[in-house]
């Protein structure tokens, strides 16, 4: 009997006998499974290993196999229908927005079930990442002269320089700040745009990590509904009028985490 279809069968008999163990019970060793179904030993270790991917069984080094505990039903998503509807009142002073809270920052930060590959970190999965180039342009890096000084605060000047040039003649590198990553950059615009207490218009819905740096500057983000073609126009302009905005954060290209691109009316 070929290979693949030894572990096939011996899969498909381990499956069918897990409802003889409870959730933690330990399965037979990988001799005993060896000499109760005639397989070879590296045949067992793919049978268990299968097992194991499509997170029926855990192994635990120098204990063995064991079932599972059953997988937590994902909830449902929440009721989104609350978007068709604009901020309350009539656009006037007395109007009283609707917030959105920041808690959904939370969950990008759990870890995903067993068999989960999260798309919305931006991160490429361990399987995916070039890591013998990326080691080798590290250390390309690191032997430059300077690469262990301390840089500017506003970024490197001949970064800052060349995304000058990128972005248009009239600019200069005083023109342009680095920062340390995106949540970085998000919030020093934030701070610098709206003082603590000031309503900011957010799409909905929008990148919890976006919500997360206007609560911690203090700011009131205030929902404006997404359709497919983007934040709607006349909500948004509803919005401004309601809150008296001056701060609208919008993502036009491919939206995080509708992915719809801005209509150009």
């Amino acid at each position: 009997m070929h290979e693949r279809s030894s572990v096939a069968d011996l899969v498909g008999s381990l499956r069918g006998e897990l409802n003889r163990y409870s959730p933690g019970g330990k399965l037979p060793s990988s001799r005993a499974l060896v000499e109760r179904f005639r397989v070879s030993p590296v045949t067992v270790s793919r049978a268990i290993a299968q097992l194991v991917a499509e997170g029926l069984v855990v192994t635990r080094p120098g204990s063995g196999a064991f079932r599972a505990q059953p997988r937590t039903e994902v909830s449902p998503p929440g009721d989104t229908s609350w978007q068709e509807v604009s901020l309350s009142g009539d656009g006037g002073p007395e109007a009283v927005p609707r917030t959105v809270d920041a808690s959904g920052v939370l969950v990008t930060l759990a870890a995903p079930p067993p068999g989960v590959i999260e798309l919305n970190g931006g991160y490429l999965h361990s399987s995916l990442q070039p890591e013998r180039a990326l080691a080798a342009a590290l250390a390309r890096a690191g032997r430059r002269p300077g690469a262990w000084d301390r840089p500017p605060t506003d970024g490197l000047t001949e970064l800052r320089s060349w995304f000058a040039r990128r972005i248009g003649p009239a600019l200069t590198a005083a023109d342009v700040l680095i920062t340390a990553g995106g949540q970085s950059a998000l919030a020093t615009a934030l701070r610098a745009l709206a003082p603590p207490g000031a309503p900011l218009l957010v799409e909905s819905p929008t990148y919890p990590g976006m919500l997360a740096v206007a609560r911690a500057a203090g700011l009131r983000p205030v929902p404006v509904p997404v359709d497919a073609d983007g934040v709607r126009p006349e909500l948004l302009d509803a919005a401004f009028r309601a809150t008296g905005a001056r701060v609208f954060v919008c993502q036009p290209l491919f939206q995080n985490p509708t992915g719809a691109v801005l209509a150009p009316e």
